[in-house]
């Protein structure tokens, strides 16, 4: 029977799951079937396939009917990732490549109509999990060969289109493509200040000595922190460079963060394996998706996930939201984040230092135990103010 078999990666956060990917060209009614529980971009990929092989001047059985399984059937398969190695099941099913040479490699690509390819998130999750189940030869996008290769033990080949992966496949000479589009999780704008926070130390802050201690011991015991004072007094100096007492990423922390930036899609694959703990800073509006991660169709790791092993800076802590902060607590408990779903159970890492800052009241000028007190705000509100510090 003609069935050919070929290997890709469905993700449920930055677990990942291999998923074998077969295909059977027969005689019967004229049609393109995709089974296997497959989201719609997923289903979508009948179309892209069907023309990029075509597009290719390669063979498409447009007389027989084509099935394809994404087995295990049980698991929801997402994402376009999928289309390499469905399209190279296809082809071999049809005999356009001898089905043998496709079953030990793991494949992933968007297909173009014209048989190009495209970049895609989570290449390195999909790297590690393939490895970790005996798939140690990899074909990726050619920009992201980079990322495949920082997986230790792989073999990985970056092709430019459909027509590049058949070569590979079949040891033929690799035919011309244009370069695939890289990624946009690369930096497009760059402004004055953007990365100062590269050259920031806690040398540089004179006095202060017993916050400095505070900063040293939350360093060296990953303990979160409180900072309070009024305007000006240094909390965010302090916070900015709590980072740089921090020791470089172990290999495995180093791993498993570059895993998480791939899987949020911003990760710079120009720039390597991130060894140096992370910083963020987001602004006091977020929302509790951004923070603790979610979001529709594939779950996205948030700013605590992102920050893993790193720094989470929350300046104006007061002004964040109820529910953001009450999202915060069972993370900061257990050093993980669980979001669960109807169809599925995603958990990420986020055992990072979360460093909060505040003013002692509303309108920032209380100065305790100072003659000079220039506060203007009610008792009320002060007592309010103080509440909204505290995550219970």
């Amino acid at each position: 029977m003609p069935v050919a078999t070929t290997c890709t990666v469905s993700l449920d956060g930055a677990v990942g799951h291999v998923v074998t990917v077969q295909a059977d060209v027969s005689s019967g009614m004229v049609r393109t079937d995709l089974v296997g529980r497959v989201d719609q971009s997923l289903n979508e990929a009948r179309d892209r396939v069907r023309m990029a092989i075509t597009n290719s001047d390669l063979p498409w059985p447009a007389t027989k009917r084509i099935t394809v399984l994404l087995a295990p059937a049980d698991l929801r398969k997402r994402g376009t990732h999928h289309d390499l190695g469905i399209a190279l099941a296809v082809l071999g099913a049809e005999g356009a490549v001898d089905p043998v040479l496709l079953k030990h490699c793991l494949y992933v690509g968007e297909l173009m109509l014209d048989g190009s390819l495209r970049s895609v998130r989570g290449v390195l999750p999909m790297v590690l999990a393939a490895r970790d189940r005996g798939i140690t030869t990899v074909m990726v996008p050619e920009p992201q060969v980079a990322e495949a290769r920082m997986v230790p033990g792989t073999t990985v080949y970056g092709v430019r289109s459909l027509a590049q992966a058949v070569a590979v496949s079949t040891g033929d000479p690799l035919p011309e493509a244009p370069p695939v589009v890289e990624s946009s999780a690369a930096s497009l704008l760059q402004w004055r200040g953007s990365t100062r926070h590269e050259d920031l130390d806690l040398d540089d802050v004179l006095g202060m000595g017993d916050a400095r201690l505070a900063m040293e011991v939350a360093a060296a015991g990953g303990h979160h922190l409180m900072l309070s004072g009024p305007k000006g007094a240094g909390k965010t100096t302090l916070a900015e460079r709590l980072p740089s007492i921090l020791p470089d990423l172990s290999d495995e922390e180093s791993l498993e963060l570059t895993a998480i930036h791939s899987l949020a899609g911003t990760l710079d694959p120009g720039k390597g394996m991130l060894v140096r703990p992370p910083y963020s800073a987001p602004h006091h509006d977020a929302s509790k998706v951004s923070i603790v991660g979610g979001g529709s169709g594939q779950v996205r790791p948030g700013e605590l996930s992102r920050t893993h092993s790193g720094v989470l800076f929350l300046d104006e802590f007061p002004l964040f939201r109820h529910d953001v902060v009450e999202a915060m607590r069972e993370p900061l408990e257990n050093g993980e984040i669980t979001v669960a779903r109807a169809e599925e159970l995603v958990t990420l890492p986020a055992r990072g230092i979360v460093v909060l800052a505040a003013n002692p009241c509303p309108c920032g000028d209380h100065t305790p135990h100072a003659k000079d007190d220039r506060c203007r705000c009610r008792p009320q509100a002060l007592r309010e103010h103080r509440a909204k510090q505290v995550i219970r």
